[in-house]
């Protein structure tokens, strides 16, 4: 019995090592993972109206092994997730969008909580941030044009202001009058910072006072200064601007190397969004071989953003009938090809390069029941 027993002791070695090997896999814990997902696109680049980031979350502590990436998450999808494992599905545009007042089996989208929360599986939605991003959708998008400059119609702005602040006020002292006062005064406010210099106005050395504030804090100094009509008179306050951030926005604006027609730049289009149609407005006076060199984009709906904006052609997923007739009377062609199609192919892009982002941490895979809901008929 006993050289049995020795016998037996290898061989379950070799069946807790096989298990090792299986659950070995890489993972990420989920609060890692969002942190990496918001440096390869902030969060901050989303439009304020919008709702992203992390919409579901299971108790933690939660690792992802498994990331599966979809452009809409519908139940038909959630069950494809489940199925291959997932543990956190990014979904380009957010499940939840509108406030749930309950969580229920009545409706779809209370029915994807349910699921993912039975199933541990978390829920985030980078959406508009992906539009805006350098590497985003729309970036993509201009792609399938051809070779082109390009640059965001709606620039986005930096998260924060470039100083303490958002109003900068400036004002000079008279020597003769009690700089020390005022100074201690100003200072005594809070959320505002001081700086003094000296300068020479109207033939007179005064002393230029300069201070950056919060908007609560400017009605407190404004409020100290008004005391003072001489110091007030003298008074300058400037708005401070958010900085413009390189190459990120809503929107493309693409100048094309070299011009080409309409009709070339259609099959360009259907070529890289892998369409067999697409909708068409010709401007007016605009034929299939009219030449095509500035085209305006926005993935998804683009009205709002391409309202207004010079260009030979509008490439977008949905416009409103009022909008492509303006657009048509301006004399610019309009490209329609529907909703989710100028976003979708995108995520083969974001598949590759989040594998390198996240440095093969976790599976990331690609859903194959998604698609758009409209098909030509």
């Amino acid at each position: 019995m006993l050289s049995s027993c020795v016998r037996l002791v290898p061989a379950t070695v070799r069946l807790v090592q096989s298990g090792i090997c299986i659950t070995s896999r890489s993972f990420m814990d989920l609060k890692a993972l969002l942190s990496s997902l918001n440096d390869f696109a902030s969060l901050s680049f989303a439009e304020s109206w919008d709702n992203v980031g992390l919409l579901v979350e299971p108790s933690p502590p939660h690792a992802v092994n498994i990331l599966f990436l979809t452009n809409d998450l519908t139940e038909e999808v959630m069950e494809e997730a489940l199925q291959k494992k997932a543990d956190l599905i990014l979904s380009y545009h957010p499940p939840i969008f509108r406030p749930l007042k309950q969580i229920t089996w009545k409706s779809w989208k209370e029915r994807l909580v349910i699921r993912a929360l039975e199933n541990r599986v978390g829920i985030y939605s980078p959406h508009t941030a992906y539009d805006a991003a350098p590497q985003g959708v729309n970036n993509w998008l201009a792609k399938g044009l051809g070779a082109c400059t390009s640059s965001p119609i709606h620039p986005s702005k930096a998260p924060n202001y470039p100083t303490e602040g958002t109003h900068r006020i400036e004002f000079s002292v008279n020597h003769t009058q009690d700089l020390e006062k005022v100074m201690s005064a100003v200072k005594g406010i809070g959320d505002v910072s001081v700086t003094s210099f000296s300068a020479r106005i109207d033939n007179e050395e005064q002393t230029r006072i300069s201070l950056n504030c919060t908007q609560k804090a400017l009605m407190q100094v404004v409020a100290f200064l008004s005391q003072n009509r001489q110091l007030y008179q003298k008074t300058e306050i400037l708005s401070l601007e958010k900085p413009l951030l390189l190459h990120t926005g809503m929107g493309r604006l693409c100048t094309l190397d070299e011009s080409v027609s309409l009709a070339t730049m259609i099959e360009r289009i259907k070529r890289h969004l892998k369409l067999s149609h697409l909708r068409l407005a010709l401007g007016v006076g605009r034929t299939l071989e009219s030449q095509i060199k500035v085209v305006a984009l926005c993935a998804g709906s683009g009205s709002s953003i391409l309202q207004g904006v010079e260009a030979d052609l509008y490439l977008t997923g949905e416009m409103s009938h009022h909008d492509v007739l303006h657009a048509a009377s301006q004399g610019i062609n309009v490209i329609l090809c529907e909703h989710s199609n100028t976003e979708r192919g995108f995520l083969s892009d974001l598949q590759d390069m989040l594998r390198v982002h996240l440095e093969n941490k976790v599976d990331i895979i690609l859903s194959e029941t998604d698609r758009d809901p409209l098909c030509v008929v």
